[in-house]
This record gives C-alpha cells, sequence and structure tokens, in this order.
C-alpha cells in the first residue's frame, strides 16, 4: 500500500492547488501531509476518520484539516468500488502554512487566521449557511487561477476563520504518533475492521494479522488511536447504524443487529454514549 507520508501534493511552483476529483474512490490511505487541506464531498458516501474521529461522510460535508493530521475517507460501495463503478466526486485544496510568506502568520492582521490554523491541526467540519457558502467558494476557485485564485482563496479562508458554524473532530488530547509503517499497519486494522464490523471481533486476530501479541496490539492501537480498540470498532458500527436508521430507514432493532450488536441493551447504551441521543430520538429528530 502507498502512503503519502513522503509526497508533497503542491509542486514548489504553485502556492496552492484546487481540483476536482472524479473518480472510483476517493484516496483510502491513512495518510498525513504537512500542506493544509479543505475537502468538499460532492458526491459519494461512507466512513471518514480525521486523526481519532470516526464518523460517516456523505455529499455535502466539508472539512478543514491541518498539517500532518492523518485522515482517509473509505467507500461504503465495496463491490462496485472494485469494478470501477462506484464514482466518487469531490474538490480537495491543498495550500502551505507559508503560502503567504514566512512572516505573515505573525502579524497582527493574520491574527484570526493563526488561530484557525491551530484549531485545524484538529480538523473541523463546517455546518449551516456556512457550509453552504463555502461550497459555492470552493467550486468557484477550482475555475480559477494565478492572483484571481489565491485572493479568492484567502475569501474562503476568512469564511473559515469567521464563522462559529463549525465542530472540531479530534479530541484535544489527540497527537499524531505514526510513522511510515505504522500507516500501512493501521491502514490494515481499519481496513479489515470496516469488512468485518458486523461479525463478532477477535483482538487475538488483529494481532496475528499485525504479528503482536493480543497485549501488545492493545497497547500500539490505543497509543495510536487514542482510544482503545473496542471503542474504535462500537464507533464504527453506531456509524453505520446512523446511516440504517436515517438512509434506509431501518427500525431500532433491525440496525442494532445488521451493524454488528447481539443485543438491544447494549446497542443502545453504546449508542447513547457516542451521539448523546437514543437511537430513536436520533432517528426522530432526522424525520422532522
Amino acid at each position: 500500500m502507498k502512503t503519502a507520508l513522503q509526497k508533497s501534493p503542491i509542486p514548489e511552483s504553485r502556492a496552492y492547488v484546487a481540483k476536482l476529483l472524479d473518480e472510483p474512490v476517493f484516496d483510502p490511505h491513512w495518510h498525513f501531509h504537512s500542506e493544509y487541506q479543505i475537502f468538499l464531498v460532492l458526491k459519494g458516501n461512507g466512513t471518514r476518520f480525521i486523526g481519532d474521529s470516526v464518523k460517516p461522510f456523505k455529499s455535502g460535508d466539508i472539512t478543514f484539516t491541518g498539517s500532518n493530521l492523518p485522515h482517509l475517507w473509505r467507500s461504503d460501495q465495496e463491490i462496485e468500488q472494485a469494478k470501477n463503478i462506484a464514482w466518487s466526486q469531490g474538490v480537495v485544496v491543498y495550500f502551505r502554512e507559508d503560502f503567504l510568506g514566512d512572516n505573515f502568520l505573525n502579524t497582527q492582521e493574520a491574527i484570526r487566521l493563526r488561530k484557525v490554523f491551530h484549531k485545524s491541526l484538529r480538523g473541523l467540519e463546517f455546518a449551516g449557511d456556512t457550509a453552504k457558502k463555502l461550497r459555492k467558494m470552493i467550486l468557484k476557485l477550482v475555475t480559477l487561477e494565478g492572483l484571481d485564485g489565491i485572493l479568492h482563496l484567502l475569501k474562503i479562508l476568512k469564511c473559515i476563520s469567521q464563522t462559529k458554524e463549525f465542530h472540531l473532530l479530534a479530541s484535544a488530547g489527540y497527537t499524531n504518533t505514526l510513522r511510515e509503517a505504522d500507516t500501512e499497519r493501521m491502514y490494515t486494522v481499519y481496513s479489515y475492521v470496516m469488512k468485518n464490523f458486523k461479525n463478532k471481533l477477535a483482538i487475538a486476530d488483529l494481532a496475528q494479522m499485525t504479528n503482536m501479541t493480543p497485549t501488545s496490539f492493545s497497547r500500539y492501537f490505543k497509543l495510536h488511536a487514542n482510544k482503545s480498540f473496542t471503542q474504535f470498532v462500537s464507533e464504527i458500527r453506531i456509524g453505520h447504524a446512523c446511516k440504517l436508521l436515517i438512509e434506509q430507514k431501518k427500525n431500532v432493532s433491525t440496525a442494532c443487529y445488521e451493524s454488528g450488536f447481539q443485543t438491544l441493551s447494549n446497542f443502545n447504551r453504546q449508542f447513547k454514549a457516542i451521539t448523546n441521543r437514543t437511537p430513536l430520538v436520533y432517528k426522530k429528530e432526522y424525520e422532522l
């Protein structure tokens, strides 16, 4: 598996890169890079990993990830994806922290931008009117070149720096401890869990797959994911249950068992712990 640890998405001659993605699947590899990234999903759905945040993604989602924050977008349509027919569309914007010069962020005029850059180290996701406004601005950026593009990118960053319609993704305690070999190993774990989360998952199986003892694997996973393996699996299952409840209109019981839970009581408990609401309340909120 290829990683992006030593790959720069921006040529040395460019201040930024904005491009339309139209391909079977977004880059599914667990990776990070020094550039800042704005990402707009136009088409596609699946599970998004940013730092220690695990959430479903869908059309319209906009995220801003800071330098060296690990991430990946994994499509739900594996069978179609293998046949190159599960096409995904999006816009990605890359830029370096110093794209306006070495000292710009230290100026008084850039104080808001400096603060939002710091927040982006945990990842930001935008909502409400801000998301709608940013969508139009990001789509326009793809059509611009030269100084017009740089000025428009500054307008996007100004909008991001002024809005309160966002939430942070990675937890405050998250720290990127990954090396190149770790990204491959963690991707192997993530990929296996995504394919098998509906079944019973044993730490011993993952430990064998990664050439570790069960105890070593548990310590390793918690160090790099900032959560236990059990908690991680629960988040994947609850994320899938949310999609079943909302997108497929499944009832709570069906969502429970089709997401890999063995009992309704445990499902309800885990659902409330992760989403801060019961499955029924969550479902009703989206039916309004």
